[in-house]
């Protein structure tokens, strides 16, 4: 996912006063499911409970239908990436499930994911979900008014490879607003060149995925679920964030 400058979305007051609406709904829906995300349910039926909480609230679920997506919600477990699709698999203890949440209120999205143990987990599943929890946060202390988007990436891996883990570099952080997913391509990695310029008015997601093991991907027959390729464990938490003029909003928090 790579773009111009020029496609790059600056945003008015008004637009922000929608997306605080919109990032508080997403966050709603992450603490609203946290008490069921244990031992014994199915993605499903999390993915259920998901939709009809969203839709309550006045909401459409923004990956229901989106390029085929056929639910509601993303739920990743263990050695799945991204992109989950919820389905029969039970949930067991010692697992760790992604949930990834994007509504549409109003028109506009508010996306966020979190990073769940099911029960008592392995030492290494926790210090990877930590960690993924980590370096979420440096991402974000990055980010600066009339900064450049290559300082997000370069302060993750730094934090991350003192950790010997792998940053999955196919899939990155995104713009956002009346778009799912606009420019910029919020990489999670040094990439070595300073990118575009982070101006104030600008809305996007950072959604580190860190790999207990090698950051390589690959996707499975179904299109949509991405895993490990050497079937490690993986963990993700994600914000939508805004810039304005003197500081850095996570809309989602």
């Amino acid at each position: 996912m790579y773009f111009n400058m020029s496609d790059i979305k600056i945003h008015t007051l008004e637009d922000l006063e929608h997306m605080r609406k919109a990032g508080a709904l997403a966050r709603e829906v992450l603490n609203f499911i946290e008490p069921y995300v244990k031992e014994g349910i199915t993605t499903d039926e999390l993915n259920s409970l998901c939709h009809d909480f969203i839709t309550s609230r006045g909401a459409v679920p923004a990956t229901l239908g989106y390029h085929g997506f056929t639910k509601s919600i993303c739920a990743s477990v263990n050695n799945v990436v991204c992109h989950g699709i919820p389905g029969a698999y039970r949930l067991k203890t010692g697992d760790i499930i992604n949930i990834d949440v994007t509504v549409i209120l109003n028109g506009w999205h508010g996306d966020t994911s979190k990073t769940f143990i099911v029960g008592k987990c392995t030492k290494l599943a926790e210090n990877l979900v930590s960690i993924a929890k980590q370096a979420l946060q440096i991402g974000i202390d990055a980010v600066k008014p009339y900064g450049y988007f290559g300082d997000i990436g370069k302060a993750i891996q730094k934090f991350v490879d003192e950790y010997g883990f792998g940053i999955a570099r196919d899939y990155c952080g995104h713009g956002i607003g009346r778009e799912f997913h606009s420019s910029p391509a919020v990489l999670h990695y040094d990439s070595n060149k300073k990118g575009d310029q982070i101006l104030p008015g600008m809305f996007f997601t950072i959604e580190p995925m860190i790999n207990a093991g090698s950051h390589k991907t690959k996707v499975l027959k179904d299109n949509w679920t991405v895993v490990t390729s050497d079937k490690s464990l993986s963990a993700q938490f994600e914000h939508t964030i805004a810039v304005t003029e003197n500081s850095v909003e996570i809309l989602t928090l």
